[in-house]
């Protein structure tokens, strides 16, 4: 069974500008955003059939919601995240401090060696996938593959509204991946090409509703709502799709994946 940690939109609002999504004179209605990430919960815990566990929010933290950039867990190892701005610094000691009372190995990078967790590392078949440039520092793939004893393989990103992996990369449970071609680089869009199964195109349209940006539990796919095209294609390769409006997140530059961090990829053999 898939499990993921989220954290209530409390007090989730745009009160500052770290990406080219978040404008302060575009604010978020709370409201709407906690029926949103309500929803998500939802359909994760009695459609997809995942177990989530919750991290307390914290006055004065509004992106402690998107939780998957917290860090980054291997088995009972957690990389804790070296946040590249100063005003999401404050959430690495949280999820730090969440994993160790649960008895996670907290490990932490050295300082300088910026990483953002899950936003910046995804597991694609037998290989890490890591991004770098817009947050995390491409140095930290080399500790982290040390770490870990895995190899990891570095993507460049070109485009500073897609600014993690995460939000133009999406690996599918047969090491096949999704994935926005414009938010690479050459060089890495090769690397993608070369290292996956099966490298499927997003539209501009659904990467730019943060399509990429999905949940993926075995055949399931959770994804921002108004993917058409991208719903389509996922249907015919026998994925089931559940859409969830996530129109508020997006204002922050986040969608599905950004709101859950996985808890224990090694559970899951279609990773292993």
């Amino acid at each position: 069974m898939a499990s993921f940690l989220m954290c209530r939109p409390d007090y989730y609002r745009i009160e500052y500008e770290i990406n080219p999504w978040m404008s302060r004179r575009r604010q978020v209605r709370s409201q709407a955003a906690l029926h949103q990430w309500e929803e998500l919960h939802r359909v994760l815990t009695q459609e997809v059939g995942a177990t989530v566990k919750l991290i307390e929010p914290v006055p004065g933290l509004p992106d402690l919601v998107f939780t998957a950039n917290g860090g980054y867990v291997a088995g009972r190892r957690f990389i804790r995240a070296n946040f590249r701005y100063n005003q999401r610094a404050p959430e690495a000691p949280l999820f730090a401090a969440w994993f160790a009372q649960r008895g996670y190995q907290v490990l932490t990078l050295p300082r300088g060696y910026y990483f953002e967790g899950e936003g910046d590392l995804l597991p694609c078949g037998l290989r890490l996938f890591g991004g770098y440039h817009y947050r995390t520092d491409v140095h930290s793939h080399r500790i982290i593959g040390e770490l870990l004893q895995q190899e990891v393989i570095s993507l460049e990103l070109a485009d500073p509204y897609f600014y993690h992996l995460d939000t133009c990369f999406c690996p599918l449970p047969d090491g096949a991946a999704l994935y926005y071609p414009p938010a690479f680089v050459a060089a890495s869009r090769r690397l993608i090409e070369q290292h996956t199964a099966r490298p499927i195109e997003v539209s501009a349209e659904d990467a730019h509703r943060f399509g990429c940006n999905s949940v993926v539990v075995g055949r399931q796919v959770v994804v921002n709502a108004g993917c058409a095209q991208l719903r389509q294609g996922l249907e015919a390769r026998g994925y089931a799709v559940h859409e969830v409006d996530l129109s508020e997140f997006l204002k922050a530059g986040g969608a599905a994946k950004c709101l859950a961090l996985r808890l224990g990829w090694e559970d899951e053999p279609t990773w292993a």
